[in-house]
C-alpha cells in the first residue's frame, strides 16, 4: 500500500477515535449534570420535608450518594405517632396520648413556654408578643393558621381539612396586677401579671397541638385551635366569633385552672357552670334644681330595696346575686351633695333570671329614688360589652368530656364541680354551638399554689401542664373519632 494511503487511513482512524472520545466525554458531562440535578432535587426535598439529609459527593468524577444522620437537631415537626388501631378507640389510644404528653422533653418544653409567657404579660387586645410566640410554635410544628382575628387572636387547624370540625380554645390576656410571688420567672412588666392562669391555658393548647400534629394521620376530621385575646375585659370571644372563629365548627371545649381541685384533677358539670355577669352604675340627682331633696337618704333607700330583689323575689333554688359595691356621695361633712353615684354587679345561672335581675334593678332604682323627689340615670355598660351570659355546658359535650377524662386519667381524677359565680366569655361560644367548659386542678399546698385567681399571690403547679395538654388532645381526637364511627 502506498505510504500516502497508509497516512490517510491513520488520520481517518484518529479522527474517528477523537469523535468517539468527544461523544463519551459529552455523555459523561450530561450524566454529571443529571446527577447534579438529582442531588439538588433531593436536597430540596430534605429542606421541604425535614427527612434525613442526603450527602452528595463527587470524588474523582464518581458520584456518591449516602444518608447522613443529622446530629443535635431538635425535631420541628413531630414524628407520626399512634397505632392505626386508634381509628377505633381503645384504652391503648388514651395511653398513647398520655405518654406523649408526659415525655420529659415535652414537659420541659411546656414549662419553658409557660414561663416565657408568664414573664411577659400583656393586657386585653395587647397580646402581640404572646401571639407572636404562639405563631412561632405553630410554624415550628408546621401547623397552618389564620391571623389576626379580634386583633391578636389566631385560628389554627390540624387534620384532614374537612368535616367534622371541633374546636379547643385558650385565652391569652393578663391582668393589671402587680405580682407578689417571688420566683425566678416573676413578671417583668410592672403592674401586669398572669394572675388567672391564661399563660397555662395557652401552653396547654400548644401542648395539645404538638400531640395532635403527631397523630394527624389518625384524625377523622379537623381540630380548630383558637388562641383568643381579651377574656378578662372586652369580650374577646364575641369578637373572635365575629371574625369567623366558629366557621364550620360544630362543638367547642375549653379549660380553666382551678385552685379548688388538686393538681391534675378535672372538674365540670352538665348545664350551667358559670354565672352570667353584669354591672350597673346609677347617677342620682334631684328632680328639680335647687330642691332640698336628700340624695343620701334617697340613694340609701335604693340600696336597701335592691337587696330585696334576690331575698324576696328569687327562688332559693335558683342562685342569684345583686350587690351594691360602690357608693359615692362626696366628702363634705356639713352639706348635702347634689349628686350621688352608686354601682354594683348582678349574677345568675340562667338567661331568664339574669335578664329579670337587670329589669328589676332598673325598676327598683328609678322608682325608689323617685319617692324622695330624685331621679336616676342608669348605665348597664352594654355598649362596652360588659355583659357576660351564663356559661352552660351541653349535656352531650359534658358526657363526652367525662368519658374521655375517665379513660385517660381514671375515675379518681374526675370530679363533678360546683357551680361558680365567676363569669367567662366562653359563654358566647356556648350560646352558638354545643360546648363544654371544665376546670383543671392546680392546688398544691407544698408549692403554695392555693390562692384564688386575680390574687397577686396566685401561682400554679406546672405538673398540670401535660395533663391539660393530654385532655385537650384526647377530647378533640376522640370527638372526631366518635363522629365518624
Amino acid at each position: 500500500m502506498p505510504k500516502s494511503q497508509i497516512t490517510n487511513l491513520c488520520l481517518f482512524f484518529l479522527s474517528l477515535k477523537k469523535k468517539k472520545t468527544e461523544q463519551v466525554m459529552d455523555s459523561l458531562q450530561k450524566l454529571n449534570l443529571l446527577f447534579i440535578s438529582l442531588a439538588i432535587t433531593i436536597v430540596s426535598l430534605n429542606i421541604a420535608t425535614d427527612l434525613p439529609f442526603i450527602e452528595v459527593k463527587f470524588p474523582n468524577n464518581n458520584i456518591l450518594l449516602r444518608t447522613t444522620p443529622v446530629k443535635n437537631q431538635s425535631s420541628s415537626i413531630p414524628s407520626r405517632v399512634g397505632s392505626d388501631e386508634c381509628r377505633l378507640w381503645t384504652q391503648v389510644c388514651s395511653d398513647e396520648i398520655l405518654r406523649l404528653a408526659h415525655e420529659p422533653e415535652n414537659v420541659a418544653w411546656l414549662k419553658r413556654v409557660r414561663r416565657t409567657i408568664h414573664e411577659n404579660p400583656e393586657l386585653a387586645f395587647e397580646e402581640f408578643e404572646t401571639s407572636r410566640l404562639v405563631r412561632t410554635e405553630l410554624d415550628r410544628l408546621d401547623i397552618r393558621y389564620k391571623y389576626p382575628l379580634a386583633k391578636t387572636g389566631i385560628r389554627a387547624w390540624i387534620g384532614s381539612g374537612g368535616a367534622p370540625f371541633v374546636a379547643v380554645r385558650a385565652d391569652m390576656d393578663a391582668l393589671p396586677i402587680q405580682e407578689a410571688v417571688e420566683w425566678k420567672h416573676k413578671s417583668k412588666v410592672a403592674g401586669k401579671m398572669h394572675a388567672c392562669g391564661h399563660d397555662a391555658h395557652v401552653t396547654m393548647l400548644l401542648g395539645a397541638a404538638q400531640i395532635l400534629k403527631s397523630r394527624e394521620h389518625l384524625l377523622k376530621g379537623t381540630v380548630i385551635l383558637l388562641f383568643q385575646p381579651a377574656e378578662e375585659a372586652g369580650n374577646g370571644a364575641k369578637k373572635m366569633i365575629e371574625d369567623g372563629a366558629l366557621d364550620d365548627v360544630e362543638a367547642i371545649f375549653a379549660v380553666h385552672v382551678s385552685h379548688e381541685h388538686p393538681t391534675g384533677v378535672i372538674g365540670s358539670r352538665s348545664g350551667p357552670l358559670l354565672a352570667g355577669c353584669g354591672f350597673f352604675r346609677a347617677i342620682i340627682t334631684s328632680e328639680e334644681s335647687g330642691s332640698s331633696a336628700d340624695l343620701i337618704i334617697a340613694a340609701s333607700s335604693a340600696v336597701i330595696s335592691l337587696q330585696g330583689i334576690v331575698s324576696r323575689e328569687a327562688s332559693p333554688l335558683d342562685a342569684q346575686v345583686v350587690s351594691v359595691t360602690s357608693f359615692d356621695g362626696g366628702h363634705s361633712l356639713d352639706a348635702v351633695p347634689d349628686t350621688v353615684v352608686l354601682g354594683g354587679t348582678f349574677r345568675a345561672f340562667s338567661n331568664s333570671s339574669f335578664y329579670y335581675l337587670m329589669k328589676r334593678i332598673r325598676e327598683v332604682l328609678m322608682e325608689q329614688v323617685g319617692v324622695f323627689g330624685c331621679k336616676a340615670t342608669l348605665n348597664f355598660f352594654e355598649e362596652q360589652n360588659a355583659i357576660y351570659p351564663p356559661t352552660t355546658n351541653d349535656d352531650g359535650m359534658y358526657t363526652h368530656l367525662k368519658k374521655v377524662t375517665v379513660d385517660l386519667l381514671g375515675d379518681n381524677n374526675f370530679a363533678v364541680a360546683p357551680q361558680v359565680m365567676g363569669a367567662e366569655d366562653f359563654a358566647f361560644y356556648s350560646e352558638v354551638i354545643p360546648a363544654a367548659f371544665y376546670f383543671i386542678g392546680i392546688r398544691n399546698e407544698e408549692l403554695g399554689s392555693v390562692h384564688i385567681g386575680h390574687s397577686p399571690h396566685f401561682m400554679i403547679d406546672e405538673d398540670s401542664l401535660p395533663v391539660g395538654a393530654a385532655v385537650h388532645a384526647a377530647v378533640a381526637e376522640r370527638y372526631l373519632n366518635d363522629k365518624r364511627s
